[in-house]
């Protein structure tokens, strides 16, 4: 097929200024394709976001526990749960009967523990030991409707007190710890502590907090620190 063209309207009567030539008939085919190309793109694009969205959703709405428990005062500790199943992550934020705030993270994938008083610029870490390892799994393995509304009886719940003695000479650098340790410790001074049979009689005890698991288990871990 051959095409002629005009260069401008003023030349139409001379046909010394028509040109003749074959017709590139690529063009249209090229157009089809980019533009086959940047709609599936754009499919794509969509089909991600939307996917990611409702991830997010599903995960926001399925991992939020409440727990009320009974202290021996009659008081109730409101607990709540966050479950990041995904990282093998439970955090616990503990609001006692004195409106104090605690937040404690068990980090499976680290194997670590880690505890940020409110009323503290501190953050206290431990190592992960067996029961721990247990008590995160009863968490994890819960199915969405379980882990909404949990209710520990008070006279059927195991309790016991763990103390931990803080290493002060022991300080850890916040920017060093994964996330979400680090977001939570940024601004705090980290120590590690250490596990042991309590504080003795020449050690003071400053503040302890409470956990409960789904197992009905309740644990007071009590902080003193141990010097240099």
């Amino acid at each position: 097929m051959v095409r002629c063209w005009k260069h401008s309207e003023a030349s139409l009567e001379d046909p010394q200024n028509m040109h003749c030539g074959p017709m590139n008939s690529s063009r249209v085919p090229h157009k089809v394709l980019w533009g086959s190309i940047a709609a599936m793109l754009l499919i794509v694009i969509i089909a991600l976001g939307v996917t990611a969205h409702l991830g997010l959703q599903h995960k926001t709405q399925s991992s939020l526990q409440v727990v009320r428990i009974p202290d021996h005062t009659s008081d109730l500790i409101n607990q709540s749960a966050l479950i990041d199943k995904h990282n093998n992550i439970v955090t616990y934020s503990v609001t006692s009967h004195v409106n104090h705030t605690s937040t404690v993270i068990f980090d499976m994938r680290h194997g670590l523990v880690c505890y940020k008083p409110d009323n503290q610029d501190s953050c206290f870490l431990r190592r992960m030991e067996s029961l721990d390892y247990e008590n995160v799994r009863s968490q994890l393995n819960k199915s969405e409707q379980q882990v909404r509304q949990v209710w520990v009886v008070g006279n059927q719940t195991e309790k016991h007190t763990e103390f931990l003695g803080v290493l002060s000479g022991s300080r850890v650098e916040a920017s060093t710890l994964q996330e979400p340790l680090q977001s939570l410790c940024q601004q705090a001074s980290v120590y590690w502590t250490r596990r042991s049979e309590g504080p003795g009689k020449q050690r003071l005890i400053y503040f302890c907090i409470d956990i409960c698991f789904p197992s009905n288990i309740c644990v007071s871990v009590c902080f003193y620190y141990l010097p240099e």
